[in-house]
Parts: C-alpha cells; structure tokens; sequence
C-alpha cells in the first residue's frame, strides 16, 4: 500500500494507492476514512489501480474551515485526479461517498467510467429519511451541527470507542466486521480536527436534507454514466426499500440486492463487494 500527499484545490490530500490497471476512484462514507476500504483494494490489487483518498475533513487530510459538503468535495476529487495524472477513472463509494459521486458525476461526466454504489442518499428517498419510524436513526446528522458535538464525542478515548462503536456495530448485520480495526478508527477520529472535520459535512448538508425531506429540492438532470448499485439487504439507516425510486436519478442502472450485510457491504462481505466491482467495471472495459 501507497500513501501519497497531494496538493489539490488549496489543501493536502492524503491519498492511499494500490495495485495496477485501470484506475477506481473509492470514496468513504462517515465515520470512515481511506482504510475502510483496505479489504477491497487486496483483492483488487492484481486487476485495478485502487486510489482511496481522505476526504477533506477526514483522516490525514486538510481540515475545512467550516461547512464542506458534497460539491465541494467533488472539486478536490478533480484537482486530486489532475494531480495523479489520471484523465478517466471509474469511482465507488458509499454512504458520504456516495452523495459526493453524484455531485461528481454531474460536474465532470466525461472524466468517469462508471458509477458503482453501496447504500448512500439520493434525492428519491424524499421524506422518507424524516418519517417518525426513522428518527432513532438519524438524529446523529442534527447532533454533528452542534458547536459541543466534538468536545462530548472526543472528551476521552472510552467517550470516542463509545460514540464510533455504535455506529460501526449497529450499523452492520455482521457485527464483527471492525472489531479488528476499531482501536484504529478510535485513533483516527482522536487527531486534531478530525471530529470537527467529518462533522462539517453534515453542516453542510443540513439545508439540501431538509429540502429534499419538503419536496423542495431541486430538480437535477439525471445522471446517464453506467451505473451500479448493490444495495444491502439488512441496512438499519437507509432500508432496502428506498431503491424504488433510483431509476428517476439514474437512466442507465443496475440495481441488485447485496444479500447478509448491512451498511458496510465493502467491510461485511469484502470478497463479494470486491467481485462486484470487478465485474461491473470489468464489462465496462
């Protein structure tokens, strides 16, 4: 495994590289950062040159100075390809990610191959995201926009196992699918700035969230690149069910269930998420 640091759009990127061939572009989603996607890149290694960046905010890249969200973090995706040299890459990602890939995908089309997608929010979800059965499970993106969330999140190293612990456990159908990185992550999270960092997304993202959850967000053109999406069947934050609504956003779509895993396909099943992103991208040529 690389580690590169790359000047891109202002700020330092740090980025980790693996493998050879065409290139994947693999975006994490909260509370992650590049090593979430390390069993993945094993098992690709041999076929695709696998490129996990930071996003800003998050792991041992640059800190924003306030709210960054999904637009934002598409234009440092750009300014971190033409710093790599990389004129076309297919890109994965989920969750955070995935709300990233789409704002990249209709930013710079012609720069991507293919879209490949584990569960993340689209604006079909609507208000479906607020509905009352559903609030247990989102009320961490209004607690991130509060000025105390770091200090009570990072007062200790037990307080932060605690608070990323839950999410990484409940939030997968295989609940042991981080215990062997978890003091890792705990880590991570612990850095300077990087409780603040992954929370600024959420600031940013407030108003287009409530928005959508309104019926009042834009119209967006729909997004015509190749696309994949394997979206997991036991999933406690974004249901299965809210797929129904994909193909208004995505006009060339394969859409499957990914069986036995919750959130984290990529971490529960890594030798299956790794099979299905070979083969989309594999047809794709």
């Amino acid at each position: 495994m690389e580690h590169l640091t790359l000047a891109a759009n202002g700020a330092r990127f740090h980025v980790a590289r693996h493998g050879e061939g065409p290139p994947l572009l693999l975006l994490h989603g909260w509370p992650e950062f590049w090593l979430t996607w390390e069993p993945v890149m094993q098992r690709l290694g041999d076929r695709f040159t696998l490129i996990a960046p930071d996003l800003r905010g998050f792991g041992a890249s640059d800190k924003p100075d306030g709210p960054h969200g999904a637009a934002e973090h598409a234009a440092d995706l750009l300014a971190i390809l033409d710093a790599l040299g990389i004129a076309r890459v297919g890109v994965v990602g989920h969750d955070v990610g995935g709300a990233v890939m789409q704002a990249l995908a209709r930013l710079a089309p012609g720069r991507i191959t293919g879209l490949f997608f584990f569960d993340f929010v689209y604006p079909g979800i609507g208000a479906r995201m607020g509905a009352p059965d559903r609030l247990n499970e989102i009320w961490y993106q209004s607690f991130h926009q509060m000025q105390m969330a770091p200090a009570l999140v990072g007062a200790s190293r037990d307080a932060c196992r605690a608070y990323f612990g839950h999410f990484l456990r409940h939030w997968s159908h295989r609940k042991h699918a981080f215990d062997a990185v978890l003091e890792v992550f705990v880590d991570n999270f612990l850095a300077p700035g990087n409780l603040e960092g992954g929370f600024a997304y959420y600031r940013a993202a407030h108003a287009g969230r409530i928005a959508m959850m309104q019926g009042q967000a834009p119209a967006l053109p729909p997004i015509t690149l190749p696309t994949c999406i394997r979206w997991a069947e036991h999933d406690p934050i974004f249901p299965f069910a809210w797929t129904d609504r994909l193909h208004e956003t995505f006009t060339d779509l394969d859409l499957a269930m990914f069986e036995g895993v919750g959130h984290f396909p990529h971490r529960e099943d890594p030798d299956r998420a790794a099979a299905e992103i070979a083969r989309f991208f594999s047809r794709l040529g």
